[in-house]
């Protein structure tokens, strides 16, 4: 995605080439940590289940696989790993956990980069169907019409149903790659009942279904309220937070930082979002998670989300201590 650049002439470019430096080990540290913490989590739960310890494992192992996405994400723009088959591989195992293939997404993710904050061409836009309102939002928020989204669009797909947004041949790989996804669902359903085992409930989509709402305050924050302007810097926000959620979510808190130059790698965001924040002049639209959570259902209880959203400028430091 070299061509998805908000601010060409933002950073210098002998800079901004160190910055895109790709790292197979940085992207090896980053996934065994993230999978290796799943594990833990899944063995714990495993092990407690039907106990009171079971509730705490139960609600961070579901955070972890939920988190997933921030790596498929990454998997997506192919700056986990400089090896360029890491990425797919691993792209594949998440677009499977997380019933989100491979192909639909990143394709889907690359017409958000393209237009975002476009209403009438960010498919992130786009599938939400208009403005939130306080009843639309909740539900969302929480995950409800999250996943039902999810497994219908996944459905659609798999009968021929794409969108505009995809070409010709786009729209035939993913009808095929929904339909092996289905598959491979269908498969795990009858082993399971062969076995009489509920470990892919248990371990896996009750965990994942029941704990959405820990990351959908990281996607929702990034850019909903914002100008639908043309600006990255502008129409796309930076998350204040501590170094465990940055951890968890491969650095995408440096939301503005990763849409203004998407081929820089997760482990320079932080860098990145200094030199972004050196040569604007000030920080760009940044907030913590309970903050915006707070400030934008109150804007909710008023009536429906604008439609115009709005310019945030913060002079530089004016937000370092706003967190959570």
């Amino acid at each position: 995605m070299e061509d998805f650049v908000g601010r060409s002439n933002l950073i210098p470019a002998a800079r901004l080439k160190e910055l895109r430096e790709k790292s197979d080990i940085k992207g090896l540290m980053q996934t065994i940590s993230h999978f290796g913490a799943i594990c833990i989590t899944g063995v714990g739960l495993h092990l407690t289940w039907g106990t009171g310890w079971a509730i705490p494992l139960f609600i961070v192992h579901g955070i972890l696989l939920n988190y997933l996405f921030a790596a498929q994400h990454e998997f997506n723009h192919y700056t986990a790993f400089k090896t360029r088959s890491l990425n797919d591989l691993c792209n594949r195992i998440t677009g499977f956990f997380l019933l989100y293939p491979r192909s639909y997404e990143r394709w889907f993710h690359f017409e958000h980069h393209r237009h975002t904050q476009n209403w009438d061409k960010d498919p992130e836009l786009l599938t939400r169907g208009g403005p939130y309102t306080l009843g639309s939002y909740i539900p969302y928020l929480f995950g409800i019409t999250y996943w039902t989204g999810r497994i219908k669009r996944l459905v659609l797909v798999a009968m021929g149903d794409t969108a505009p947004y995809f070409t010709e041949k786009q729209s035939k790989y993913i009808v095929i790659e929904s339909r092996l996804h289905i598959a491979a669902y269908v498969l795990v359903t009858i082993v399971s009942l062969y076995f009489e085992s509920w470990i892919a409930i248990t371990l896996w989509i009750a965990p994942m279904f029941s704990t959405k709402i820990f990351q959908n305050v990281q996607n929702i924050t990034e850019h909903t309220g914002l100008t639908h302007e043309n600006d990255t810097v502008h129409n796309t926000r930076t998350i204040k937070t501590w170094w465990i959620f940055r951890w968890l979510a491969w650095n995408m808190q440096y939301h503005t930082a990763h849409h203004t130059f998407p081929a820089v790698p997760f482990h320079a965001l932080p860098e990145l979002h200094k030199e972004l924040v050196k040569h604007a002049g000030y920080e760009p639209p940044t907030t913590g998670y309970i903050a915006f959570q707070k400030r934008f259902i109150n804007k909710l209880l008023e009536g429906p989300e604008s439609k115009e959203g709005q310019v945030e400028i913060n002079p530089v430091k004016s937000t370092a201590g706003e967190i959570a």
